[in-house]
């Protein structure tokens, strides 16, 4: 494979708007000309006060809670767990930059699959098998049935499209077959998630109505196929109604969630998010104007799910079906909502003027239009009046028991507030709603607690950085690593050896610029790439983005650094003349008071380090 050109890769350096990069996992929020967060390392962004700050002129990223940091290239690669070759295609694609490749050449699409990583090329895959099953749905037979479905539905062609929508042929063997004629291997199409783990060559979706699940950046990473209305399989059985790719390198499906790519801007815009039970539903409210709205993707909302939402909403809005399992899984999902730092509501649809009874957000819109959905998902319960009306429903509050029981359902929901305000408030309001004695509801509270809450399995935040101590020569290097422009002046002092580097962590920075410099690279990244030291690699990231070494109307990056050579040169020049002096005196014993050539010799150099002294300190006498 070849390796993308260094000018390239620096070309995608200098073209980062590191602000642009972190908005896509982190809402930022700017305050005295820096922007800041809630840290998505080590809080899952449920901090109360951000402590992750981006630096745009240096593009680098630090929290000042766990320590964190580094450039932007770190910080992509740490997010989306992929490669440096992967996230500098990604960025490049993502900023306009066209790579180039060492030997002169390009990347060959024709060779692409020798020449991208594996998870490059199952993008590739799905995204192919993605534009078959759409035409499929379009222009094929075989696939009206599966398109008078979605029109049935009330599904428009616009949301067809936006969607991506499709559908899996009948003949389990065709996709396989297609595929390999377009270069596919056996053994890649076998790992691919898309055929049988037990027949070799059969289609794993087949006659399905297909969703394409994508992740954050609008790629295809795995399936969803719904069975069609009246399906019968081999043996006679109804199929199962929804199945999901398996997982693989690109699905991990308790992580992704359903349209986040399409509702990513207005999540961002109004902080909120509307969490649906499923496919149907989610692009049920997008066709009803709420652009905000995600699905799980076959599974229970998890919490890796809500941290992920977490990094740009401040609520979410729970829509799930009004039957028993809906409502089950809305108490699951508040808990999982409030443990991970999101506020919480429910969706009641309610009824049509008519007294029609309104359930899910597919049905609104298939019976009624989306209109009628559109203003349904207005009727908004808190998370906590949806739970108290919850436990009374499900039990008879008239008795001391039954009061008990309703309060209880509240537990959980308790035990994930984070605020212990929040939860002795909470607690005293359901006492009161359920009419018990509140120092007693307490008390069974806290039983429950000490023997059925989970764990805290919150992530220990690294102790504060203090094994590294600023010196002279630590303070220099620093200012030069901050402000690398000022390098090639300060390796002309070092050259001509008018000061030398003694402390390790300095030596270690300088090495580091050295090879920056001789490799013709710039840029914080490359510079921290080549520190070693995790302790040295933060202290340098965290004095980057703070404004004591940085350009502004009262320091001067350039006098920082004549400053900081002047001490260093005063210091040895200081040393060297206490060694004279001691020399001195030491030879003046052993001869008895009669000095030869060497003791003139020390005199000639002391009187030249005086006269240096001076000059260094300003003085001309």
């Amino acid at each position: 494979m070849s390796r993308i050109a260094k000018s390239s890769i620096q070309e995608v350096l200098d073209r980062i708007d590191a602000i642009a990069v972190v908005q896509d996992y982190v809402r930022l929020e700017k305050r005295g000309g820096r922007h800041w967060g809630r840290c998505p390392f080590h809080s899952g962004g449920q901090e109360k006060t951000p402590s992750f700050k981006v630096d745009p002129d240096q593009k680098l990223y630090y929290c000042f809670g766990c320590h964190k940091g580094g450039g932007i290239i770190d910080f992509v690669m740490e997010m989306d767990k992929i490669s440096y070759p992967e996230t500098i295609k990604n960025l490049a694609r993502k900023f306009g930059v066209e790579l180039s490749y060492e030997g002169g050449g390009e990347e060959q699409n024709g060779d692409w699959e020798a020449e991208q990583s594996h998870r490059e090329q199952l993008y590739e895959l799905y995204r192919r098998t993605a534009l078959s099953f759409s035409h499929f749905l379009r222009e094929k037979p075989e696939g009206k049935p599966a398109l008078d479905y979605l029109v049935s539905r009330g599904i428009s062609p616009e949301m067809i499209d936006r969607f991506r929508l499709g559908y899996s042929p009948a003949d389990r063997n065709w996709l396989y077959g297609f595929l390999q004629s377009k270069g596919y291997s056996a053994e890649f199409l076998d790992s691919s998630g898309l055929f049988s783990a037990n027949y070799r060559g059969m289609a794993f979706f087949s006659d399905r109505l297909m969703f394409p699940i994508t992740d954050r950046q609008g790629r295809i990473a795995a399936f969803g196929g719904r069975a069609l209305p009246g399906a019968v399989q081999s043996d006679g059985r109804e199929p199962p109604k929804y199945i999901n790719t398996r997982e693989i390198e690109t699905y991990k499906k308790g992580q992704i969630l359903y349209a986040l790519d399409a509702a990513l801007p207005e999540i961002r815009r109004t902080k909120t998010v509307y969490l649906a039970e499923g496919y149907m539903d989610a692009i049920a409210l997008h066709q009803a104007g709420i652009g905000n709205a995600v699905a799980p993707c076959g599974t229970a909302f998890t919490a890796e799910q809500a941290k992920e939402l977490r990094r740009w909403a401040d609520t979410a809005v729970l829509v799930f079906d009004s039957d028993e399992a809906g409502q089950k899984a809305a108490v699951k999902g508040i808990v999982t909502c409030r443990a991970n730092g999101l506020a919480c509501s429910v969706v009641v649809p309610g009824k049509t003027d008519n007294g029609d009874e309104l359930k899910d957000p597919a049905g609104i819109l298939q019976e009624f239009g989306a209109g009628i959905l559109n203003k349904s998902m207005k009727n908004i319960i808190l998370d906590f009046g949806y739970l108290i009306a919850r436990g009374k429903a499900l039990n008879d509050t008239s008795t001391p028991q039954g009061k008990a029981e309703a309060f209880a359902v509240l537990y959980p929901y308790f035990d994930a507030l984070d605020s212990q305000t929040e939860r002795n408030d909470g607690i005293e309001a359901a006492a009161d709603e359920m009419r018990l004695d509140k120092a007693a509801a307490l008390a069974d509270y806290e039983r429950w607690r000490r023997t059925n809450a989970p764990k805290n399995n919150l992530e220990e935040v690294p102790p504060t950085v203090s094994a590294i101590r600023m010196n002279d020569e630590l303070f220099l290097l620093t200012v030069v690593s901050v402000n690398t422009q000022l390098y090639p002046e300060f390796r002309a002092f070092i050259e001509r050896r008018e000061i030398e580097i003694e402390d390790i962590a300095a030596k270690e920075l300088y090495v580091a610029l050295e090879e920056c410099f001789r490799d013709e690279e710039s840029g914080p990244d490359a510079l921290i790439s080549r520190i070693t030291s995790p302790v040295l690699r933060n202290f340098i990231i965290e004095r980057g983005i703070s404004p004591e070494f940085r350009a502004d109307s009262k320091r001067d990056p350039r006098k920082l650094m004549e400053d900081g050579i002047r001490r260093i040169k005063g210091k040895k020049l200081y040393r060297r003349l206490s060694e004279i002096g001691a020399e001195m005196r030491l030879r003046e014993r052993d001869s008895g008071g009669e000095v030869g050539g060497d003791f003139q010799d020390l005199i000639t150099e002391k009187m030249y380090i005086d006269a240096e002294i001076r000059k260094l300190e300003g003085k001309t006498g």
